[in-house]
């Protein structure tokens, strides 16, 4: 029988096709993660441009190129995203390339996914399928895309497995809960938070995902005074208190590139031990896994070029030829993350990127100094 959902035994094997490649795989939790994974982000997703291209031929360069871990959301592109890895996946699957169980795959859920074609009145689209449906108030739903009711989440788990044409996620984010913060107030989100992590328990149970987390933006990086702050201790013992000592929360995302850095080198959590520590830090002492984000920052890392001392500090050897590899050499390089997202429509660039797995990642006391420079 094969498995329906990605197994420590599964991705080993995968990782083994590929073991000319150097510091490009990570264990977490049993699991083998490539270092680099695919994202599928795009944004403004109301412009036309982003839906005459698609991520399936990309997909497919990535995957057989050795990445093995797939990050999407309902609402990337109106849910074009998610059914172009389902199209893309079930083709390889059906030709023997790949199997269902060497693949990490993610989704998110709490922005409203909307449909492609465009609905003509966004408002009506959610009155029919969010509202009469009885899955939210319209005072759930903050500035007209974003809800959190575990009725809605349950929809649409429900959608991301139909639209990716699997019949369990390996990993279910959160999207984005700091967007109810501040309308909740920090005591209700708790609460929330309460009834959606038993939700996701009970998804657990019911074989639809295997563990769940959070995806954020700044939440994690910003000071404790910010209104979007969130401790990420709090919220783990919300898993506990819900699911116990064998709870699923495992996994939290957020955005890291080379200019955007916080995560590893601000300490902006607060623990129970009244001290501060960086995300990853408190990441490592909960155990749970760290996917970062916007690896390259929708291209707007290379507005100019990087600095000689980057390059000398993360490719001593000279083997990469571009800032984007560069790039992703440093997210690649960087200790506490399980992998890095990137995302291109384009095979060719996505092979190119690939080429940073030949050589090995930087080494800590260089890969430390490049704090002290100025990119």
């Amino acid at each position: 029988m094969h498995e329906l959902y990605a197994t420590p035994e599964a991705t080993h094997r995968f990782a083994k096709r590929f073991s000319h490649y150097k510091d490009f795989y990570a264990r977490f939790d049993g699991l083998i993660f490539s270092k680099l994974g695919f994202g599928t982000f795009k944004k403004e997703p109301y412009k036309e441009e982003n839906y005459l291209f698609d991520y399936k031929e990309a997909l497919k360069t990535a995957i057989r190129g050795g990445i093995n871990v797939i990050d999407t959301a309902i609402n990337y592109r109106y849910q074009q995203s998610e059914r172009e890895i389902g199209e893309a996946l079930e083709e390889l699957i059906q030709t023997g390339e790949i199997k269902r169980d060497e693949l990490i795959i993610c989704s998110k859920g709490g922005f409203i996914p909307l449909d492609f074609p465009f609905p003509q009145n966004p408002y009506v689209w959610i009155d029919e399928h969010i509202v009469q449906k009885g899955l939210a108030r319209l005072e759930d739903i903050e500035l007209d895309q974003h809800c959190m009711t575990p009725a809605f989440l349950h929809d649409s788990l429900h959608r991301s497995l139909e639209n990716l044409r699997i019949e369990t996620l390996d990993v279910y984010f959160l999207h984005n809960p700091e967007t109810q913060l501040q309308r909740l107030g920090r005591r209700h989100f708790l609460h929330r938070l309460e009834d959606i992590f038993r939700l996701f328990e009970t998804m657990v149970e019911e074989g639809k995902i295997r563990a769940y987390g959070i995806a954020v933006w700044n939440a994690l990086t910003y000071d404790a005074h910010n209104e979007e702050h969130i401790n990420l201790e709090e919220v783990f013992d919300v898993a506990r208190e819900v699911g116990g000592s064998n709870h699923h929360f495992k996994y939290v995302q957020l955005p890291f590139n080379i200019a955007k850095t916080h995560a590893y080198s601000l300490p902006t959590q607060k623990m129970s031990d009244a001290k501060e520590y960086t995300v990853l830090q408190v990441a490592h002492k909960l155990g749970l896994g760290v996917l970062s984000s916007a690896s390259l920052l929708q291209m707007h890392l290379f507005k100019r070029p990087f600095k000689p001392e980057v390059g000398y500090l993360l490719d001593s050897k000279m083997e990469l030829e571009s800032d984007v590899q560069l790039a992703l050499q440093f997210v690649r390089s960087t200790r506490g993350v399980v992998s890095s997202l990137f995302s291109s429509s384009n095979p060719e660039h996505v092979s190119t990127n690939l080429g940073i797995a030949k050589t090995n990642a930087a080494n800590l006391s260089k890969y430390n100094l490049l704090y002290q420079v100025e990119r």
